[in-house]
């Protein structure tokens, strides 16, 4: 039974939320969270649950760190989030999200491989994006046999990453599976990124950057939906499968802003555009007959509905 598992990335945000799902529904299960704690990492994040946990502050590049971690609590299962992730930071320093989607997960493969051998059952579930399908025009969706075709420092890691992970199942039997995700949102998401970014500027009465003409489309899945769907891949997901797990959730980036504006009651004059970020893909949009068809998995949150309980959850935690 896969019940020593190994969760990378959990003070993050998707991850965070996922062990806080995870140990509630599987309280028998041992979680042992590895992080290594940069500037998107917060053990707040894990306040609910750190009793329930063993934390592990490391990095997942750490060969030694995370073979010791294998041997001493019998892992028998992954499940991989630690990743960088921000696209404008991949521009601005590529070399990081090299190192760390690259390499640190072909480090955790690779001590699987070495502990629990060739053909193990044990699961390793490897968490991606949908950015690595690059863009898309008006319509059509991404599916499981779109092309690789990433645009950014970024998703080009992240593709590498899925790529490693296809090979050690092709050529070890490693039994691995890759979840490709639209973009989430929900309690716990880094400032950085769109909406949260955009709460917290319009709180403060301040501007809001908005790239281009803000007409870039995104497929938006709550986070709670994301958990719920990598709870199936891991228990129930085939080895060398790919899923897409998307949220019906399209809107575009300008829609996103006046929305939060609206629900906070600001004025649209705080919107600021300004010029298009380099590589800008244009539309993401995912489609998950595949997950649903396998594992019975379907979006449980409408977007209208999570933005609600998003803003007031960042209202309350921005104080």
């Amino acid at each position: 039974m896969q019940n020593n598992i190994l969760v990378t990335g959990a003070a993050g945000f998707i991850g965070s939320n996922f062990v806080e799902m995870f140990t509630k529904k599987y309280p028998e299960y041992n979680i042992i969270v590895l992080d290594k704690l940069t500037y998107a990492g917060n053990m707040q994040n894990l306040n609910n649950v750190i009793n329930k946990i063993t934390f592990i502050q490391g990095d997942i590049c750490d060969y030694e760190l995370v073979k010791s971690l294998f041997e001493k609590y019998n892992i028998n299962g992954v499940i991989h989030f630690a990743a960088e992730s921000h696209v404008d930071n991949s521009i601005l320093n590529p070399f990081i999200f090299t190192h760390t989607n690259i390499i640190g997960t072909h480090t955790l493969l690779e001590v699987a491989r070495q502990i629990w051998g060739e053909g193990s059952k044990n699961k390793f579930v490897h968490i991606s994006t949908d950015e690595v399908y690059g863009t898309l025009g008006e319509e059509g969706y991404f599916t499981e046999t779109t092309p690789i075709n990433p645009n950014s420092p970024y998703s080009a890691s992240k593709a590498s990453s899925d790529l490693i992970a296809r090979a050690y199942y092709e050529t070890y039997k490693i039994n691995v599976t890759i979840t490709n995700c639209s973009n989430n949102y929900g309690p716990h998401q880094h400032e950085e990124k769109l909406i949260p970014h955009t709460i917290k500027l319009a709180m403060e009465n301040k501007k809001i950057p908005v790239y281009g003409t803000g007409k870039n489309i995104r497929d938006w899945l709550y986070v709670q939906d994301h958990c719920e769907a990598i709870d199936l891949v891991f228990h129930n997901g085939k080895a060398g499968e790919r899923y897409n797990i998307g949220g019906n959730g399209e809107k575009r980036n300008i829609e996103i802003v006046k929305l939060i504006l609206k629900q906070l009651g600001k004025p649209d004059d705080l919107i600021e555009f300004v010029e298009d970020r380099k590589g800008h893909d244009y539309r993401y949009a995912i489609d998950w007959t595949k997950i649903n068809r396998e594992l019975g998995w379907e979006p449980r949150t409408n977007f209208e509905q999570g933005i609600i309980n998003t803003i007031n959850w960042y209202v309350e935690n921005f104080k």
